[in-house]
C-alpha cells in the first residue's frame, strides 16, 4: 500500500472516530435529561455502541498513524509532530472518559447534568481545532 492511501485511510478513521466523539457527548445531553425508564434504555443502548464504533475508529485511525511514520520515520524528527501525538494522547485520555461515562449511566450512576456534558460536548473541538493546526501548517 503506499504512503497516500495509508494516509487516506487515516484521515477516514480520524473522521471516523471525532464522528463518534462528537455524537457521544450529545447523547450524554439527552440522556441525563431522560426521564423514563424506556427513553434511558434505547440511550444506554446506543451509547454502548457508538462507544464501542468509535474505539474501533480510533483503534484504525492509530494503526494508520503508526504506519505512517513507520513508512516516514523522519517525521520523529518534526516539532509539529510531537505537538500533534500530545493532543491525541489529550484525546485518547478523553476518549477512555467517554467510554468510563458510558459505563456510569449504564450503572444508573450518573452524577453529571446535562448543562455539564453540553460543555464536556465542546471539549474534542479544541482537540480538532489543534490536530488539524499542527498537521496541515506544520508551525514548528
Amino acid at each position: 500500500m503506499t504512503y497516500l492511501w495509508v494516509k487516506a485511510l487515516h484521515v477516514i478513521f480520524v473522521v471516523t472516530w471525532f464522528a463518534g466523539l462528537f455524537y457521544l457527548p450529545r447523547l450524554f445531553v439527552y440522556h441525563a435529561d431522560a426521564r423514563d425508564d424506556v427513553g434511558s434504555e434505547r440511550f444506554k443502548i446506543m451509547e454502548r455502541r457508538l462507544y464501542l464504533l468509535m474505539t474501533m475508529g480510533a483503534t484504525l485511525t492509530a494503526a494508520f498513524g503508526v504506519a505512517l511514520l513507520a513508512m516516514n520515520p523522519g517525521l520523529l524528527q518534526a516539532g509539529w509532530v510531537h505537538a500533534k501525538l500530545a493532543l491525541l494522547a489529550g484525546l485518547v485520555f478523553y476518549h477512555v472518559w467517554c467510554g468510563r461515562l458510558v459505563s456510569r449511566f449504564r450503572d444508573g450512576r450518573n452524577v453529571h447534568s446535562s448543562k455539564w456534558y453540553r460543555a464536556f460536548n465542546e471539549v474534542p473541538t479544541l482537540f480538532l481545532f489543534g490536530i488539524v493546526i499542527l498537521a496541515i501548517v506544520k508551525p514548528f
